[in-house]
């Protein structure tokens, strides 16, 4: 077989195979648990758990790589991606598009964790507004750009997106992943196919 993807067969022949069409694989990873709630602060990094649960995750998922890194430009994420980085000797690339969901700009920290509250429990983004909207098709746009295997740190509500964009779910909650857990993806075809979800838990947004 040549590289074109030809094979001699007999008499002369030439048979053309169909070509291998890449299918990235995408790890997303929720941020360790972070020093401050999504009331407390707007850009917490992690706490003395978080950083254990990060270094975790960092073991776990070494073997597969290395692969290209993919952060949230949030601190609780970078962070997060930190061990495995070091590991793989990767410098991950920032992509604001898997950052945490945008908020009414006029609330404060507790109004803006009250509104969260509210949105992921009675949510869809059939409902949404132009702005939301946007902002989902940004985080599943980004991921299914991915032309080769990546690990993405990101956040709650992201990987939230892109679950309901694998499996046709609206609900702006799906599940709700733990921290540091990982949700796998395959992209196929330009969409999204959950391949695992990550572990869950009842996890406050942080």
């Amino acid at each position: 077989m040549n590289k074109r993807g030809e094979i001699e067969c007999g008499r002369g022949r030439v048979r053309f195979l169909p070509e291998e069409v890449p299918m990235p694989r995408l790890y997303l990873v929720r941020h360790g648990r972070a020093a401050a709630s999504f009331a407390e602060a707007a850009d917490p990094g992690l706490d003395e758990m978080g950083r254990s649960q990060a270094e975790a995750a960092g073991e776990k998922l070494a073997p597969l790589g290395p692969l290209a890194i993919v952060s949230s430009p949030l601190k609780r994420a970078r962070e997060t991606s930190a061990p495995l980085a070091a590991r793989w000797q990767r410098k991950p690339v920032i992509e604001p598009a898997v950052s945490e969901i945008l908020s009414p700009g006029h609330m404060n920290f507790a109004e803006r964790a009250e509104w969260l509250r509210a949105y992921m429990t009675n949510g869809s983004w059939r409902g949404a507004t132009p702005e939301l909207a946007q902002w989902r098709e940004d985080v599943i746009a980004a991921l299914v750009s991915r032309a080769e295997d990546t690990v993405v740190f990101s956040h709650f509500i992201a990987i939230n997106v892109a679950t309901g964009a694998a499996l046709g779910d609206d609900r702006v909650m799906v599940f709700r992943p733990d921290n540091c857990s990982v949700t796998v993806f395959d992209v196929e075809n330009g969409k999204l196919r959950l391949v695992e979800r990550g572990h869950e838990a009842e996890t406050k947004v942080n």
